[in-house]
């Protein structure tokens, strides 16, 4: 039995109608806080977490961009954006973990109420704005202890570029967080698909993206693996433009995708915070609406570069069904955020086991050979 789902899930979100954004902070304040402990008690928890939701298999390792991933699900940004719970997140199963969006300059975000639930469409809706402490805190918190920057898991950090700068200036806001950053973490992802920043989307046009791409890859001696996050509501022209930036530039990656601002579909007519219907409430859809476009997003890029450049497939994972259609369309890697608020922590390992089974049923020897190749569930 899983107690998340059973109990724990509909007491929070349906009975005590306990606002998503405090629990949260709450949570991630526990999660820092078991992170950073060295309290027997503490050490004692991390350890009935690591046997109850991890899941070590050879058939489970990946390779990309230079660094090993022990599996290939990873937590997506958002979560932890000021990276104050890095050192907690491979004891819940994670085989890796992206922390932020972080800004150069500190912001606290848009307005609340600003992050909504959609259970009827096991969704969400998020216009956050880029709410963090900038990179300056980020920077200092990872540093606190450095014998703690061998992760025993890839940490990768998501840039985001500060409200306050102007457009014209996004590429030198990114480089300053990633100067102070740039050896703290293992990879590094300029996010320019985020809905709830005014404008900056528009970074992904060819030319926008150019200058911060250009400017990053000179700052980028130690060479560091670069990502660019796009949107899902891209055109496929867009997309193909973003693709060719990535192999001029030498990106490590694409991931694929952000939020959508689309309400096609969705099958919540009121959200209750505030009264109005989702089709006229600003922000980003995460969550099951959005996993058909993100892995037709995933497959398009997959076939364009012929398997060339790594994906980071991420929208609307649930169960390991999920998963694998992500991967067997050309992701190497696939991240969770919505899918594991709504499923709880067992998520991880209950993912990582199904995708074991999918490759006995295929008869594959790991996740690598799985890759694109386009494989049914049922098949």
């Amino acid at each position: 039995m899983d107690i998340y789902q059973v109990a724990i899930r509909p007491l929070l979100f349906n009975l005590a109608q306990v606002d998503p954004e405090w629990l949260h902070q709450q949570t991630i304040r526990s999660f820092s806080w078991l992170s950073q402990t060295t309290h027997p008690w503490a050490d004692s928890v991390k350890q009935r977490l690591q046997q109850s939701l991890c899941l070590q298999d050879p058939r489970l390792e990946q390779n990309c961009f230079g660094l090993r991933f022990p599996n290939p699900l990873g937590l997506a940004a958002g979560f932890d954006k000021d990276g104050v719970a890095a050192h907690i997140w491979s004891r819940l199963g994670f085989g890796f973990a992206e922390l932020g969006t972080v800004t150069f300059v500190p912001q606290p975000g848009n307005p609340r109420p600003r992050l909504f639930r959609l259970p009827l469409d096991q969704a969400a809706l998020n216009r956050m704005g880029f709410n963090n402490n900038g990179a300056a805190a980020m920077a200092a918190r990872l540093t606190q202890d450095q014998h703690k920057l061998n992760w025993s898991i890839p940490i990768g950090i998501n840039l985001g570029k500060s409200k306050i700068t102007p457009l014209e200036a996004a590429a030198t806001d990114y480089l300053h967080s990633f100067r102070l950053l740039k050896e703290l973490g293992d990879y590094f992802v300029i996010n320019v698909s985020s809905p709830n920043t005014p404008g900056l989307r528009s970074l992904q046009d060819a030319a926008m993206l150019s200058s911060i791409l250009e400017l990053l890859q000179q700052e980028n001696r130690s060479q560091k693996p670069l990502l660019v996050k796009i949107a899902p509501d891209l055109t496929w022209e867009a997309i193909a433009d973003i693709i060719t930036l990535a192999q001029t530039y030498q990106l490590a990656g694409i991931i694929a995708t952000n939020t959508t601002i689309s309400r096609e579909g969705l099958k919540t007519k009121v959200i209750h915070q505030t009264g109005q219907s989702p089709q006229v409430e600003a922000g980003g859809i995460s969550g099951a609406p959005l996993r058909r476009r993100s892995t037709e997003v995933i497959r398009f890029i997959w076939q364009q570069t012929q398997g060339q450049i790594p994906i980071v497939g991420v929208g609307g994972i649930f169960t390991p069904e999920d998963a694998w259609e992500k991967i067997t369309a050309g992701a190497s890697l696939i991240q969770v955020y919505t899918g594991w608020i709504y499923q709880g922590p067992m998520m991880v390992r209950r993912i990582l086991q199904g995708l074991l089974l999918q490759l006995e049923k295929h008869q594959l020897n790991s996740i690598t050979e799985a890759v694109g190749k386009n494989l049914s569930n049922n098949s």
